[in-house]
Parts: structure tokens; C-alpha cells; sequence
């Protein structure tokens, strides 16, 4: 390609491999609007199911948003929810078999996610927030496996870093 920064990397290189990635993000609201979305009454429709499939719909259309993001296969995503007081919880996991991983396909689907739940829930909260969107895991490929210390806990995995 010749002049370096000025394209997508090239990959033709590299093996495709398994790889997964994690990412989570944090919806913080009230008590009585998180009732209301684990709930499911929220006058738009049911709030979970279409974080879910946003999210979902995302991860697919990751690098149609991401300029240098290489379309990937996709073979497995999930999103999955965790409540707590004042506060929700998203995980966005995405596996692939490619010649580079998912990071930003399941950084895409979880600010999907999050995205989703904040407009189903702003009428009644418009002081909610998007907190510590991350990726939280990956592995496979050449760098083998690396997880944000603390991934999965009340510091939203914002921690220091290590590698296995």
C-alpha cells in the first residue's frame, strides 16, 4: 500500500483464528427508572429486548460506522444485563473467526445497547448517564488473552491492566 496511515492495516497476513471480545458500559438513572426498564413499563416498548436487538444490529454494522474497522465473521454475539441500585449494567460479548478480533464490534454493541436504553428512558430521567464504556476482555490471535483488572466490578473494569 505504501504510504503508512493513510488506509485500513493490512491483514492478509494473518491466520484467521477464534477470537472473542467483551466490552461493558454503565447506564446510571434513578432507582424508580431502573424499576421501570427491568420492568419492562416504559411507555415505547419493552426497553430490554431492543437494547438487545440495537445491540445486536450494531455489532453486525460495526465497520459500515468505523472507517478502518475490517468487516469481520461474526459468529456469536450476546448482551446481557445487570441491575443494581440506581445504576444498569450492559455486556456486549462477540465472537469471530477472522484474521482480527471483535473489540469494536462489541464496543460498538454495547454503546448501542446503552444508547437505546437511554432514549427509552430520558422522558422520564433526563439527568441518566453513560458511564465507562470499555472493552473488558479479548483473546485470540497474535496477542493471546488480555482482561482489564477489576472487568465485572463496581470500578467498571477502569482499573489497571494486565495480561496473561
Amino acid at each position: 500500500m505504501g504510504d503508512s496511515g493513510k488506509g485500513m492495516i493490512d491483514i492478509s497476513d494473518r491466520d484467521r483464528t477464534p477470537r472473542r471480545a467483551v466490552a461493558e458500559g454503565i447506564l446510571v438513572a434513578d432507582q424508580e427508572t431502573v424499576e421501570a426498564v427491568r420492568s419492562g413499563r416504559l411507555p415505547k416498548a419493552d426497553p430490554l429486548a431492543t437494547a438487545r436487538a440495537a445491540a445486536l444490529l450494531a455489532v453486525k454494522a460495526t465497520p459500515s460506522l468505523v472507517p478502518h474497522c475490517h468487516p469481520i465473521e461474526v459468529t456469536a454475539a450476546s448482551v446481557d444485563f445487570e441491575f443494581s441500585k440506581g445504576s444498569i449494567r450492559v455486556t456486549c460479548e462477540v465472537h469471530a473467526t477472522d484474521r482480527t478480533g471483535p473489540p469494536m464490534e462489541a464496543l460498538c454493541g454495547v454503546t448501542t445497547a446503552l444508547l437505546t436504553l437511554y432514549d427509552m428512558v430520558k422522558y422520564r430521567c433526563p439527568g441518566a448517564s453513560l458511564q465507562r464504556i470499555a472493552l473488558v476482555e479479548k483473546e485470540g490471535g497474535r496477542s493471546g488473552h488480555w482482561r482489564a483488572e477489576g472487568a465485572g466490578s463496581e470500578d467498571g473494569g477502569n482499573g489497571s491492566l494486565r495480561s496473561d
